[in-house]
């Protein structure tokens, strides 16, 4: 299905051969609005799922942006809602069968660490998967990946360290740290954040860490960014809702924007 998928793709975007692909999260797709040139719907992509959660237009978006030719996820769709996991990363190897060298995943997060505050954006450094499922379970493709990738450097060091120089040139305040990944849809109880907490995470969220391991398992360098959208169960008092995501996420937008565009401007 891959080839089928990749073969569509480009009979509708022609000699068009993307070096990035951007994953947008909840509430951040304005960035492929801006830029779109040619987009094709989730729904008319063999392989690909429908959008259903609100701020995820359910677009494959292809751009040139400061120079780069660059493929948007404009939204994910997740494994809560009811996908298997393997059909939650297929766009990563569609992306790597397309030429993309470097992936940017970004996504809307619950801050763990007290010191975030709603919509500072994070630096993915490391991720824990706890999500109970590995999406490189079943038979491995051999022309892609290994069959025990090593996943030391799953977000790419030097692009870290890219980022964090972008954002001081830019006058764009990061924080930095570890997403968790969990299954969700229920935002995370109390004692559920406070585990994270010990565990080592400062943010979580119900994706990408999937999306970055067979990033990283094809190859693919790979950069994360959390737009922290609430403080999580029991670190803040407040109630948790996605109205209030989706608002965070447009605070953040301009700086996500301006962070992004340069960062690209840049690999």
């Amino acid at each position: 299905m891959i080839e089928e998928t990749v073969e569509y793709i480009k009979s509708k975007i022609g000699n068009f051969k993307p070096q990035i692909g951007i994953i947008l999260g909840s509430g951040l797709g304005e960035l492929a609005d801006e830029y779109c040139e040619t987009a094709l719907n989730y729904s008319d992509i063999e392989g690909f799922e429908a959008s259903t959660i609100s701020g995820h237009k359910g677009r494959l978006v292809f751009a040139n942006i400061n120079g780069k030719n660059v493929v948007m996820m404009q939204g994910r769709y997740h494994f809560y809602e009811g996908h298997s996991i393997q059909k939650v990363v297929f766009p990563i190897k569609v992306m790597k069968k397309l030429g993309v060298e470097t992936v940017i995943l970004t996504n809307a997060a619950g801050g763990v660490n007290p010191a975030f505050n709603p919509s500072d954006l994070m630096i993915i450094t490391d991720h824990i998967n706890f999500m109970g499922v590995n999406p490189l379970i079943g038979e491995n493709d051999d022309n892609m990946g290994l069959r025990f990738p090593d996943m030391s450097e799953v977000y790419t060091p030097e692009y870290v360290e890219l980022v964090k120089k972008v954002g001081d040139s830019i006058g764009v305040d990061l924080q930095e740290g570890v997403y968790m990944a969990l299954t969700g849809p229920s935002y995370e109880t109390p004692a559920e954040v406070k585990m994270a907490r010990v565990l080592g995470a400062d943010a979580v969220g119900m994706s990408t860490a999937p999306e970055a391991i067979v990033a990283a398992w094809a190859g693919m360098k790979v950069i994360g960014i959390s737009c922290i959208c609430n403080s999580a169960a029991g670190v803040s008092t407040v109630g948790l809702s996605h109205e209030d995501v989706i608002h965070a996420a447009n605070v953040a937008k301009n700086r996500f924007k301006k962070l992004v565009t340069e960062v690209i401007s840049k690999l």
